[in-house]
């Protein structure tokens, strides 16, 4: 998953960045608005974070020009301003969150994780393509490999399903066990045999796998 970062503060900005790469996000860090703006519509981004106190072209109109330009891709306001009308004013113009310096980087990492969940099934296509010959049907939770159904128990389409919609990042196997078992007195280990029977199924690489970080699969 790829983020720009747009950020005037060093250490803010430094802190961000190396935060993010650690949870396996690929990060262009920014300090002008301006530069930000041509990175935009020159890249692909999955995620946008904009200060708004910036040299060059500032937040708020940056946001207002991506918006113009029917551009979808989702926002999160980094700012130290704390009035209502700033508030609104980044709502209106088509900020998806806000988050509030100064922040806890776990803090941001929920924001972006629940902002993406939001985001990632907003699609007219019944179908999502994954890793290569694979592809996921959204609306009956089935997996298919070149149009072949899967055969997958109910834990395990519920556990492809829930990193399908997560799909690019990382998930910790604590929150698999919180959405997918709903907290239920089960060990991780039962969640990893879950995880390694799709693996059988599927191919060794279909889930991957970060020490001390979680699981993913890929865009």
């Amino acid at each position: 998953m790829k983020i720009l970062l747009l950020e005037d503060d060093y250490l803010y900005k430094i802190s961000i960045k190396e935060f993010l790469q650690e949870l396996d996000f690929i990060v262009d860090d920014f300090e002008n608005g301006d530069e930000a703006l041509d990175a935009i519509f020159t890249n692909s981004y999955d995620l946008l974070l904009l200060d708004i106190r910036v040299p060059g072209m500032d937040g708020f109109t940056l946001l207002e020009t991506i918006r113009k330009e029917q551009l979808n891709t989702p926002i999160i306001i980094l700012t130290s301003l704390t009035d209502i009308a700033n508030l609104s004013r980044g709502y209106d113009l088509g900020c998806n969150d806000y988050i509030r310096k100064p922040f806890d980087l776990i803090e941001l990492k929920f924001r972006i994780e629940q902002l993406i969940k939001n985001s990632c099934f907003k699609t007219l296509d019944d179908f999502i393509q994954i890793v290569p010959d694979y592809e996921f049907d959204v609306k009956k939770n089935i997996l298919y490999k070149e149009k072949e159904q899967i055969d997958l128990s109910f834990k395990e389409s519920e556990l492809v399903s829930f990193l399908v919609q997560n799909r690019g990042f990382f998930v910790s196997i604590e929150t698999l066990h919180e959405k997918i078992w709903e907290n239920k007195d089960i060990s991780y280990s039962d969640i990893r045999m879950c995880i390694k029977r799709i693996r059988e199924k599927t191919c060794k690489d279909f889930i991957k796998t970060k020490r001390f970080v979680g699981y993913k699969i890929d865009k």
